[in-house]
């Protein structure tokens, strides 16, 4: 029997599929035309309706509808920018202009369903409107317009734009979107700054978090006290060479009216009570010891900080922060609060006298009167203070905000006690790392709100930043660090919520092929991007049936070709390519290198492979290597795999605060002729050569001869990056067994910012032939 489908069902099948098929039409539409960050509803010209674009022809308008002198700026930086880009004529447009002439029309409406920064934009084929009830939204608005103009790459002419009709409806998920821009530890000239923020207002980010004083420079002239800049704001090295910067107050202010202009508020962080060496190098008084102190030359965490028992020190930090409240208007002020060791604290007279007068527990209680007491002074003067998530430890101040980085621990807490809070974990904001630690991927994953929190508790999340750290990023690195990566984060705190089971299938089917999109126009924007994922991973393990070194390749991206050399020789196009594992079973210097249309992309890679009489024989260890740094665990130092500068490339085993000894036992009497070790020096990450290195033979196991003994290897506080090896000649000599003995630095000197606690040994291989 046939069966007969009710009318309405049938309409009801007809419009779900018509439904549908309008879906799928805007998700390829929305991926061809490379937004980033995704708006909240794309609409596609219907199918079927024809050529559907606007056409601005030789001359374009731009038409204001509004005489709020901030979308009157919006307006003319618009004209200014597509006039640049595009060549065009353009001029204000009138109603009353002939229906020839294409128009671009910026509308202020008083429709209350619009949300402060959201925003409609609709692109007809004689008109481009963008509506807004607020200035923000219009301004945002014109952000997506000019993401839609075609590139020079799209073969952009110069006498006329052609966009496709479309329909956007468009607001942010969360009101703090931002990076912090770190410019105490490597000064940013003022116009990188600018081009910062104009990057920054193009991906529809509205906070410059910026980080204008370090241990090693002050930034930010100050009228009262001139030698935080005259001594602050340099730092000498024992070469003779000086490094620095700062940025007068005139400059600041251009650098906020700039930002203003673009929607996006400029936050100062003025650090305290830690990480204050510069600003102490000036005025040693307001220490604990009265100094002298010099700006630092390395990076970490330095113990001398601000004196908490002097009421001189919080008498001068008001002033200073009277200025900043001069030059910044932002709502916010951000104080740092973090990695204050409290060494000084404790030994000084001044602290522990006001621990006893304010009836405190402990040092921790005393920063957290130190913050309360500036969180107090910004009230006084409207305004609220920002920290790192270290200003919850003894005791949160009334109405701060917390900015969470270790972890996302630090918002839970603060949410949960009614806090507002700011989350830029380690795992997904940091963009110092590399990216074969933080990768496009991770930061597209990120999920802003813990979902331990509730409703009620999550609103406290006001958004999020990425980081940009600069121990060792200066200028000219900052771009590959921080695109792509910054475009996953833009696209996090804007675009609506994602299931965390759809992430990567949005990431997979919108974000990527959008970001294909986007390069044409990071390109236009002269934006020099890094890769989105390490390209080339190596994977190595040491198959001792063999011996031998087996070497696996993946390409950390789709499209990319490996190409390999083992003679020594830098990869060319014309190299082998990579298609299975390799066994180097010679002493072989292994190369390879990504190419992407046919050309090197990302950094190569390069392995050192020895084959030597020690290779398999585990040796005996006095001491375990600490489980952080395991290399290739028990056969680390016999695997023949050589280290490079990086301590972290997984050839290093690392001994925490102790000696070294390792014996090896070859198995049988064997002529010698060469044994040599490598130990690796980085003082600014705690690892130090060994005081005295010993290279030793024995016949029985028992009785050893020295060889050599190498002393006083430890380089002073200069900072070089090196690996040092340490060998002895035999010719000949017979030996069953090799021990070699270092005897560690174990703690870190006194003029080492981590004075007096456990330093590193890190050895990569002991070579016997």
């Amino acid at each position: 029997m046939k069966k007969i489908i009710p009318p309405f069902l049938l309409v009801l099948l007809t419009l779900g599929c018509a439904a549908l098929r309008q879906e799928e039409t805007d998700q390829e539409f929305s991926r061809s035309l490379g937004l980033v960050p995704r708006p909240s509803l794309l609409r596609a010209p219907e199918p079927g309706a024809g050529p559907a674009v606007f056409r601005s022809g030789a001359k374009l308008a731009i038409a204001i509808e509004s005489e709020d002198p901030v979308d009157r700026r919006t307006a003319q930086l618009l004209r200014l920018e597509l006039a640049s880009s595009t060549g065009l004529e353009l001029a204000p447009g009138h109603r009353g202009e002939t229906a020839a002439t294409s128009r671009i029309v910026l509308r202020r409406v008083a429709d209350r369903a619009l949300a402060a920064e959201a925003y409609r934009l609709e692109v007809a084929r004689d008109e481009i409107v963008i509506e807004a009830r607020e200035s923000a939204g219009l301004f945002y608005g014109t952000r997506t317009l000019l993401q839609l103009m075609p590139t020079v790459a799209e073969g952009l002419e110069q006498r006329e734009i052609v966009i496709p009709c479309l329909a956007i409806e468009d607001e942010p998920r969360f009101p703090w979107r931002g990076m912090l821009l770190d410019c105490g530890r490597h000064f940013m000239d003022k116009d990188f700054v600018k081009r910062t923020i104009d990057l920054l207002a193009y991906h529809k980010m509205n906070r410059l978090h910026w980080h204008l004083t370090e241990d090693q420079g002050w930034r930010i002239e100050i009228e009262k006290y001139p030698r935080l800049t005259e001594i602050g704001a340099f730092r000498h090295y024992a070469d003779g060479s000086t490094y620095g910067g700062f940025y007068s107050r005139e400059d600041i202010k251009e650098v906020v009216a700039y930002a203003k202009e673009r929607f996006v508020t400029v936050v100062p962080e003025i650090e305290m009570p830690g990480h204050s060496l510069a600003a102490l190098a000036a005025y040693p008084e307001f220490s604990c010891t009265g100094g002298p102190f010099e700006v630092a030359t390395q990076w970490g965490v330095h113990k001398d900080v601000y004196c908490a028992g002097k009421d001189a020190t919080f008498r001068f930090l008001e002033d200073v922060l009277i200025e900043v409240m001069e030059l910044f208007p932002s709502t916010y002020i951000h104080i740092g609060g973090d990695e204050c060791p409290k060494d000084r604290w404790q030994a000084c007279a001044y602290c522990q006298d006001r621990i006893r007068a304010e009836g405190l527990a402990d040092e921790q209680e005393l920063q957290s009167l130190f913050i309360k007491r500036i969180e107090r002074f910004l009230a006084s003067h409207g305004r609220r203070l920002i920290g790192w998530d270290e200003i919850l430890e003894g005791g949160l101040p009334p109405a701060a905000t917390v900015q969470s980085w270790r972890g996302m621990e630090g918002a839970i807490a603060a949410a949960r006690s009614g806090h507002d809070a700011i989350v830029s974990p380690t795992s997904h904001a940091y963009f110092d790392y590399d990216i074969a630690t933080t990768d496009l991927r991770r930061v597209f994953h990120f999920e802003p709100v813990p979902g331990e929190l509730r409703a009620d508790e999550a609103r406290h999340i006001l958004g999020g930043e990425c980081n940009m750290w600069t121990e060792r990023a200066p200028q000219e690195t900052i771009d590959s660090k921080v695109f792509p990566r910054i475009l996953a984060m833009a696209e996090v705190l804007w675009s609506p919520r994602v299931a965390t089971e759809d992430k990567e299938a949005r990431f997979r089917d919108s974000f990527r092929p959008r970001l294909r999109r986007h390069y044409a126009r990071l390109d236009q924007l002269g934006v020099a991007y890094g890769p989105e994922a390490k390209p080339l991973n190596l994977h190595l393990r040491f198959d001792e049936s063999r011996p031998a070194l087996e070497v696996t390749m993946e390409a950390g991206e789709e499209g990319l070709v490996l190409r390999y050399t083992t003679d020594g020789s830098a990869p060319s196009s014309r190299s082998p390519v990579y298609e299975t594992a390799i066994y180097l079973e010679e002493s072989t210097i292994l190369q390879a290198q990504a190419f992407r249309a046919g050309k090197p992309y990302g950094a190569p890679e390069r392995r050192d492979f020895l084959r030597h009489r020690a290779q398999a024989r585990t040796p005996k260890l006095e001491t375990a290597y600490s489980p952080r740094y395991p290399a290739g665990g028990d056969l680390a130092l016999v695997d023949g795999l050589l280290g490079s500068d990086d301590y972290r490339d997984g050839a290093w085993q690392g001994f925490e605060g102790s000696d070294f000894e390792a014996t090896i036992d070859l198995g049988a009497s064997t002529p010698l002729r060469r044994i040599s070790t490598r130990f690796l020096q980085n003082v600014s990450v705690w690892i130090f050569l060994p005081n005295r290195v010993e290279i030793e033979v024995s016949a029985d196991g028992r009785d050893f001869a020295t060889l050599a003994t190498f002393h006083n290897l430890t380089t002073n506080r200069s900072g070089t990056i090196e690996a040092r090896e340490f060998a002895a000649e035999l010719d000949g000599r017979n030996a069953r067994y090799v021990r070699i003995r270092a005897e560690g630095v174990k703690v870190c000197p006194p003029w080492h910012t981590g004075a007096g606690g456990p330093c590193w040994t890190f050895i990569d291989e002991i070579v016997i032939d």
